[in-house]
């Protein structure tokens, strides 16, 4: 058996803990992305879905719409909703294909999926400090910050669950901190905190925090001596195969050789 990444009985103590005073502005940028992204669709959706830990900011936009948890079997019946919105919790699961695959099963046919998850560059400046305090204080690194996928890499796991016309596409907030232990704190209200199964299950020392800090403002000062974090947010689209979709063409239908095509034309006469 494949060893889980995550402690979901540790990332629901986060979720439950944040969720009393959450801090929530990357799912509102979130929700405003998805805005813009729907504008653009010309159609209208009756039957949405949305997976995520903190529906409170999808209300505005999709009161309708059917809110889920992101446990491992998402409580969607198949071919129910004609849009599913996987919102800012991809990055955690076990079985990141499973969740597409569950999500592509719930869609009608043509219904559309989005998926918006943290990439890869998220929380940079916060993985390079802490690799190098704790390198310094401990003489090694233990699991603290969750992998994340790159953008190259997460397009293919719609290809893999199924969905037609896939796309990858992403999007970065640089946010600003006075320091970093406000930065921390943000990071419980979010419910972003250390849920690795792997992680040490001891708490970390003063010392490493400080240390962390001190190479956080060292090396990601601003100008005006705030300190950065970066946060990118991918956002997965697909559509649930239907015949009416475009398809690439055979191999071997086209009925114009491509050298052809690309010779340059005689000019025209007048």
């Amino acid at each position: 058996m494949t060893p889980h990444l995550t402690d979901r009985t540790a990332l629901d103590h986060h979720r439950r803990r944040a969720a009393r005073d959450p801090a929530l502005f990357l799912h509102e940028e979130v929700v405003a992305e998805t805005e813009e992204r729907l504008s653009a669709v010309n159609r209208r959706f009756t039957s949405p879905a949305v997976v995520t830990a903190f529906p409170q900011p999808w209300r505005g936009l999709l009161p309708e719409a059917r809110f889920v948890s992101d446990d491992e079997t998402l409580a969607l019946e198949p071919g129910s909703h004609d849009m599913v919105i996987h919102a800012l919790c991809l990055h955690w699961a076990n079985d990141p294909v499973g969740q597409l695959v569950q999500c592509r099963r719930a869609l009608k046919p043509d219904g559309l999926f989005l998926g918006f998850l943290f990439g890869g560059q998220t929380l940079a400046e916060l993985r390079a400090a802490l690799a190098e305090a704790e390198a310094a204080v401990t003489g090694g690194l233990s699991p603290r910050v969750l992998p994340m996928g790159e953008i190259r890499d997460l397009g293919g796991l719609l290809q893999r669950a199924g969905f037609a016309l896939p796309v990858a596409d992403g999007l970065k907030q640089q946010v600003a901190y006075r320091d970093p232990l406000h930065l921390m704190r943000d990071l419980r209200a979010m419910g972003e905190t250390n849920a690795l199964a792997g992680r040490l299950r001891i708490p970390a020392t003063r010392r490493l925090f400080a240390e962390t800090a001190r190479r956080y403002v060292e090396g990601f000062s601003r100008a005006d001596g705030r300190i950065e974090a970066s946060f990118e947010m991918i956002c997965l689209t697909g559509w649930a195969p239907d015949e009416s979709q475009p398809k690439p063409l055979r191999p071997g239908s086209a009925t114009v050789r491509l050298a052809e095509a690309l010779a340059p034309r005689p000019p025209q006469d007048g």
